[in-house]
């Protein structure tokens, strides 16, 4: 997705490369197309991310699992593919994951704050 720029500018700072500090990312409902990037992983301070509504394919991106600060992942009414990555167990503080399709992997179990899937 060349659309997304991960790339932030900041008052009285310029540009950081690439941008760490966001807390929440809405791109819900802007047609967007193409794979979820891997460089969204970057953005180690990111709670939450919405992705939802749009016409996303392919995998949801087992890298996603870096981002372990984040705790609402919204990733329904798209075209994803494949499966659930059980590196999403490393989501310690993941409380909201939505409308996935296929099984869940085992290691979700391990999750306790999660109450939404």
């Amino acid at each position: 997705m060349t659309f997304l720029d991960l790339y932030c500018r900041l008052p009285h700072i310029g540009f950081v490369n690439p941008c760490t500090v966001i807390f929440h990312r809405s791109l819900d409902e802007n047609s967007l197309t193409g794979r979820i990037p891997l460089r969204l992983s970057t953005l180690t301070t990111l709670q939450e991310l919405a992705l939802d509504y749009n016409q996303l394919t392919g995998p949801v991106p087992s890298e996603l699992a870096a981002i372990t600060s984040l705790r609402y992942m919204y990733l329904g009414s798209n075209q994803l593919s494949g499966t659930i990555p059980s590196e999403l167990a490393y989501l310690t503080n993941l409380e909201v994951m939505n409308q996935l399709t296929g099984a869940i992997p085992s290691e979700l179990s391990a999750l306790t704050a999660l109450r939404y899937v």
